[in-house]
């Protein structure tokens, strides 16, 4: 695999995706974006910023007409309207125009806010996504999905509005604590049960090094999940077909979310809904339970999160209907057929959400 992967929208190149373990290069793509022509804004959150702003600032301020920065507190509880005015308030203050850009340096969090910053603010101005999380490298920075949280409901303000440039450092990967490590692989294993069967294997193979934070391991990983997310978002641009297999374990997984008040990571619950998925698929057949058990044991191996065993199981399932995977007011759900084939249903009802939740919960975690 190359260095660089290229993201087409209707057959024409529209950004790259490129692999380093420095953030050096990223000096060279300002210079070809004519950077020194323009502001800059790094949005960021507290804990990244203690550890690459230094970094990405000593790239960039050379490259930049002006270049300033916003640190706001780091979690999903701060992806809300409230901090984007504030985004807002600080573009307006130092007068950024539709000519200048921000770069998001974090997590899924700081992109998704960022590129619906970028979105919105003089009906849309460039970004550029530096991930610092396995989940925004393998997921969240890829497709051009931009969003906010509203009252906690996940994702449900949002715009599609593309990148100019994914540029992931490796490195970063090393300072992420456990419970961030696994909430990436929980969209690692889900880009593997949608589309790619071999990679689920290579998985299996390979759960000893990826554990180990191995680096060729990682690449490997990364770059097997940044083609599954480009294959299907070329393909629906817009989620009017095929890009709903992305939320293969999100419909479950966000209501969980919402309900543990945010307690465990995105990825961690998108695991634990996966889960779920492949034992629906199993109960109606799709799959076969050796098929199941597969799947559970990698879950596994990758920090399946426990829920409470006193969960309000029906009101989890009431969050579902809230979800923006709801339309015309029954559920889009992600399904198994097999390993590697995932498929869109509108099926599964409360009764399989809460045999599958009551499933979960009794594999004692």
């Amino acid at each position: 695999m190359s260095d660089r992967l290229i993201i087409n929208l209707n057959d024409v190149p529209v950004y790259d995706i490129t692999y380093n373990n420095t953030f050096d290069d990223l000096g060279t793509f300002l210079d070809g974006f004519n950077a020194s022509d323009k502001k800059c804004l790094v949005v960021t959150d507290s804990k990244v910023a203690s550890l690459y702003l230094d970094a990405i600032l000593r790239v960039t301020k050379p490259k930049c007409k002006f270049l300033s920065y916003f640190i706001f507190p780091e979690g999903e509880s701060s992806k809300n309207l409230n901090v984007v005015r504030d985004i807002y308030e600080k573009l307006i203050l130092e007068k950024f125009d539709r000519h200048d850009f921000i770069l998001a340096l974090g997590g899924g969090v700081t992109g998704d806010m960022s590129g619906f910053t970028a979105a919105t603010y003089l009906r849309g101005i460039d970004f550029i996504q530096v991930p610092t999380t396995l989940l925004a490298d393998v997921d969240s920075s890829i497709g051009g999905k931009t969003g906010v949280d509203f009252d906690s409901y996940k994702n449900m303000v949002g715009a599609f509005h593309m990148p100019k440039l994914v540029y992931i450092n490796y490195e970063t990967i090393k300072t992420l604590d456990e419970d961030q490590f696994y909430s990436g692989m929980g969209e690692v294993v889900k880009s593997a049960l949608i589309k790619d069967k071999e990679f689920f294997e290579w998985l299996e193979e390979n759960i000893d090094l990826i554990n180990a934070r191995d680096k060729d391991a990682l690449i490997h990983l990364i770059k097997c999940s940044n083609i599954v997310k480009k294959n299907v978002v070329e393909k629906d641009p817009t989620e009017k077909g095929d890009r709903a297999l992305l939320n293969l374990g999100h419909t479950i997984g966000h209501a969980v979310e919402k309900y543990m008040n945010l307690k465990l990571l995105h990825g961690q619950c998108v695991h634990s809904g996966t889960v779920m998925a492949s034992y629906i698929s199993m109960k109606k057949g799709y799959i076969s339970e050796e098929d199941h058990n597969r799947i559970i044991n990698l879950c596994k191996s990758f920090g399946l999160p426990s829920l409470p065993k006193n969960i309000d199981i029906e009101k989890i399932i009431d969050f579902t209907k809230n979800d923006k995977k709801v339309d015309g007011g029954s559920i889009k759900f992600i399904l198994l057929k097999g390993i590697g084939e995932a498929f869109i249903t509108r099926e599964v009802i409360d009764d399989d959400m809460r045999m599958a939740l009551d499933y979960y919960i009794s594999l004692n975690i």
